[in-house]
């Protein structure tokens, strides 16, 4: 008895610590010029802030994580996101968010680009983390 109790805790531990490896937390990160609370963060990607102080915003998308920021951040989803993009287009002359493909190249941009904001789902060295999601 006392040795299937054993296995069946080593079963449950192998399976929780798989679980935990598979839920990645994001990260919302920005050049070191820029900050921003997570309700700004949020402002910003809906297309309502544009300027920290006086530091011009640069969005950037990571099509890699968009799904879990937009969902977990704005609560909303994709679709939802890109149609008010595209109403934001229209009605006020705003562009939305450019993107990069990966993590790195979104660390990359963000480092070089002052005013940059994104979101990357690895932990990102050399610029500032704004928020965890």
């Amino acid at each position: 008895m006392k040795t299937k109790l054993n296995v069946i805790a080593a079963c449950l531990g192998v399976l929780c610590a798989s679980i935990v490896t598979s839920v990645r937390a994001g990260e919302v990160i920005a050049h070191p010029s820029v900050t921003l609370s997570a309700d700004e963060v949020k402002e910003l990607y809906l297309g309502d802030r544009q300027l920290a102080g006086s530091v011009k915003l640069v969005p950037l998308d990571n099509p890699a994580e968009q799904t879990a920021f937009v969902a977990k951040v704005l609560q909303t989803d994709v679709a939802k996101y890109s149609a008010r993009w595209t109403k934001k287009a229209f009605r006020e002359g705003l562009t939305a968010p450019g993107f990069k493909n990966n993590d790195a190249e979104t660390i990359a941009f963000v480092k070089a680009t002052p005013g940059a904001v994104a979101y990357v789902g690895a932990a990102a060295s050399g610029v500032k983390v704004l928020h965890k999601y």
